[in-house]
């Protein structure tokens, strides 16, 4: 395998990028990030400065992911998402003053294996999207989204449960789900959902 940079992308020279990975126009990699194997960052998209991303993640066309953010294998980005990185944004101090980079503290978001963000939502760090979780296009995250959940709104809350293949599930009895596509059981017990053969 090969790693695909087109001429017009920005990629620091120690960054990380993995075997059959692609890198497309008018992107940017910053220094020190690492992309795992086959990750695919789309034109316009940002990877800030030493992002962790895993193995098979998509970033969508104009994704902007700022670090601290941990992105686990499988992970899909949609078009035009934001990951925040800043508590309390300030260009200034409040003598005036422009703010440096040592100003603040930066904080993540975290996605874990599978999750997927739906075109241009917003996630509001510091927050962990779970595993094999959804989030629908164009809203809001700003808090811990649940393994398994899709999150819709603004802000973002739980209104259905969803499976490996991201079809909602049908409930089955009043704790356990059936997955339409892949036959894949799961139980909730007391607000979590997990898979029943893993």
């Amino acid at each position: 395998m090969s790693v695909r940079i087109v001429d017009t992308a920005d990629v620091a020279e120690n960054a990380q990028i993995g075997d059959g990975s692609s890198v497309w126009h008018l992107a940017q990699v910053r220094e020190e990030a690492v992309l795992g194997e086959n990750c695919i960052v789309g034109r316009g998209a940002y990877v800030g400065t030493g992002v962790q991303m895993g193995d098979n993640c998509k970033l969508q066309n104009y994704a902007l992911v700022y670090e601290p953010a941990r992105l686990e294998d499988g992970v899909f980005v949609g078009p035009a998402v934001v990951f925040t990185n800043d508590h309390y944004p300030r260009s200034v101090a409040p003598d005036g003053t422009l703010k440096r980079g040592d100003d603040w503290e930066a904080v993540g978001v975290t996605c874990r294996e599978g999750a997927s963000i739906g075109a241009r939502a917003v996630c509001v760090a510091p927050v962990t999207i779970g595993r094999w979780a959804l989030v629908a296009a164009g809203s809001v995250v700003t808090k811990d989204v649940p393994d398994f959940a899709l999150v819709a709104g603004v802000p973002a809350k739980r209104i259905r449960w969803v499976g490996r293949a991201g079809v909602p599930l049908e409930q089955t009895t009043d704790s356990t789900y059936t997955c339409p596509q892949t036959g894949a059981t799961y139980t909730e017990t007391d607000g979590v959902l997990t898979e029943d053969d893993a």
